[in-house]
């Protein structure tokens, strides 16, 4: 027997997040970005735990005030003091499986600031503060004798043996290479030993705006095992129109590796949103998945009602809870992009 990588929808020990103490991702909105991180941190703990990161013991303490203040309790935030270069845990953060015996394992993948930034050698720690933390092994993810580069938000994943990614991500042959050696069957060959997956879902690009160069938690999210959300943008002179239509035409007709087929439900994109010329990667899909919840990303436009509406429908064991994200959109990304499940201990 393998390892197992349990989807976002299993049960949660917590949520791993890393509270901002510098502003360079979000020029111009750090004071509201740090209210912004209370008012998340604040949503999870109704639902679950949420495991800290802080920068040093000067900066918890100022954080604890924070929260305080927020009334948030803190007998559900479990603080971790670790220096970062950002906060975003979805990617600098491990993954964490199931061995053959049922105890959890932390998988170190390397991180290289999606090949595009030169800050992130403090993030390349958090996988093991975090797997000190949780008292539980760190394990390498290595192919032939190189750590390889993967970030979370690069791939999802629906417990059951089934991994879903892009192309744009992780083979294009010239822009933010992760890895210049690995091909697409040693992708495979990684996504089996490591993680447990029997089947690679590969879709072609990600949405416009996106600086991860094509991560998939913008665009498809698996709900439960055998159905995804596919994001859709319904105006045709719009350049995500085609890159999700092509991408529906890839999932058509998939059977999973249970031999369920699988199920595509729409999500609308919001409208455009742009700063200073320049496309931002607003997406409902990046909602975050609680143990009795669901986070949405909203953006104060007409459609988010509609996203609400549909995940309700999909979802109604969970409260969906939306969450002003305008300011977060700011550094690329929202909910889940700067979160990451810790699964619970079995």
């Amino acid at each position: 027997m393998t390892n197992r990588l349990p989807a976002e929808f299993e049960p949660h020990q917590g949520i791993l997040l890393a509270f901002p103490h510098e502003g360079a991702d979000w020029p111009g909105k750090y004071n509201a970005i740090q209210w912004a991180f209370v008012d998340f941190i604040k949503k999870i703990t109704f639902f679950e735990d949420v495991f800290l990161v802080v920068k040093n013991k000067g900066h918890r303490d100022k954080v604890k005030d924070k929260l305080t203040r927020a009334k948030i309790d803190l007998d559900k935030v479990d603080f971790i003091v670790q220096d970062t270069n950002r906060s975003w845990m979805r990617d600098s953060g491990p993954i964490i499986v199931y061995d053959a015996q049922q105890k959890r394992k932390a998988i170190r993948f390397d991180f290289n600031a999606w090949a595009k930034y030169d800050n992130y050698k403090k993030d390349r720690k958090i996988p093991r503060s975090v797997a000190t933390h949780l008292e539980i092994p760190l394990v390498k993810a290595l192919y032939k004798d190189c750590l390889t580069v993967l970030e979370g938000g690069a791939i999802d994943y629906n417990g059951q043996g089934t991994l879903i990614t892009t192309e744009e991500c992780l083979l294009h042959p010239t822009i933010q290479v992760r890895n210049p050696d690995i091909r697409r069957e040693d992708y495979t060959a990684i996504f089996q030993e490591y993680l447990g997956i029997e089947q690679v879902i590969w879709l072609g690009d990600g949405i416009e705006g996106d600086d991860t160069h094509g991560h998939i938690d913008d665009i498809c999210r698996f709900i439960n095992e055998d159905t995804v959300i596919l994001a859709e943008e319904t105006n045709s002179a719009d350049y995500n129109h085609h890159v999700l239509e092509n991408n529906r035409e890839r999932l058509e007709h998939v059977m999973l590796a249970s031999g369920k087929k699988l199920k595509v439900v729409r999500m609308p994109m919001p409208h455009r949103i742009d700063f200073e010329s320049m496309r931002l990667p607003a997406s409902y899909i990046n909602f975050l998945i609680l143990n009795d919840a669901v986070l949405v990303p909203t953006f104060n436009d007409s459609r988010d009602c509609q996203a609400l509406g549909i995940l309700r429908e999909l979802m109604p064991d969970r409260q969906i809870i939306g969450i002003h994200a305008l300011d977060l959109i700011w550094g690329l990304g929202t909910l889940h992009c700067l979160s990451h499940e810790i699964p619970v201990l079995l």
